[in-house]
């Protein structure tokens, strides 16, 4: 009977204790579907907070970001800018980014390399990109610097900055593509101005090779007219400084009526 009252604690003991687990195991699994939740409702609001023009579907990612080289081991390096502020607040106060003007849409990604800081700068069409491109240049060429590089690449205009290495820098440029491809789902608009843009360039592109080849040909026709021409001078003034006389004649018989053609012998004559 002793045994007996002694067992019955255990065996409640081993059921207290089981219980005790299922139930840690229940508030654990219920702590992972919280932290999973939680996680997924930062990532949800960090994806608002971009507003970027193209988000990849696959990862809510801006599409700009994987245009980065490498961009999968740079993910925590990776700074995504939409305004001027957070462009001066990442890359500091540099009188080059001031040309950068973020109306109308305009992005821009930076990552750190070993070749330097690298800038990508979308903008939202090629005449934004073009006049950008054209103060970059300004400014570079006004106050070079020996640290920055920089390229312009369809709609990209890409900067290294802090470079110890120009050559690293423009390997890294290289190493950014443009990738846009515009497709449209119906009838291209700009079909017939493109047809007539290109009839028109290859028409001048005809025209401009006509032209150069005639005046090849016609310089080409007088440079050998002159060489022609002088070699066959020198040739005749040395075969007349052989000629001991000289005869207008050009060797024809003639009148010897100014005493100049000798006398020929008579010995041989038949007489009258």
């Amino acid at each position: 009977m002793l045994e007996s009252k002694f067992h019955l604690p255990a065996s409640n003991t081993q059921q207290e204790m089981s219980e005790m687990k299922r139930f840690v195991g229940f508030i654990g699994l219920v702590l992972l579907v919280i932290t999973a939740l939680v996680e997924g409702a930062a990532a949800q609001n960090h994806a608002q907070k971009i507003k970027s023009q193209e988000i990849s579907e696959d990862d809510g990612l801006p599409v700009l970001v994987k245009h980065l080289p490498d961009w999968e081991s740079k993910q925590r390096d990776v700074v995504f800018i939409t305004d001027p502020t957070s462009l001066k607040r990442t890359l500091g106060d540099r009188p080059i980014l001031r040309t950068i003007d973020f109306a109308g849409g305009t992005e821009a990604v930076t990552a750190p390399y070993p070749a330097g800081k690298l800038l990508i700068v979308e903008y939202t069409n090629p005449q934004a990109s073009i006049d950008a491109d054209t103060q970059i240049n300004s400014y570079l060429s006004q106050n070079p610097d020996p640290t920055t590089a920089y390229r312009r690449t369809g709609n990209y205009n890409i900067f290294v900055l802090d470079s110890p290495d120009m050559a690293a820098a423009a390997n890294l440029i290289d190493q950014v593509k443009y990738e846009k491809n515009v497709q449209w789902l119906g009838e291209d608009p700009f079909l017939f101005k493109n047809l007539e843009r290109r009839f028109v360039n290859t028409s001048a592109d005809i025209f401009v090779s006509t032209v150069e080849w005639i005046a090849l040909g016609i310089g080409t026709t007088l440079l050998a007219g002159i060489i022609l021409g002088y070699v066959f001078f020198q040739f005749r003034e040395r075969q007349r400084h052989t000629m001991k006389e000289f005869s207008d004649a050009g060797g024809m018989v003639r009148l010897n009526l100014d005493g100049l053609t000798p006398e020929l012998s008579t010995d041989r004559l038949l007489g009258e």
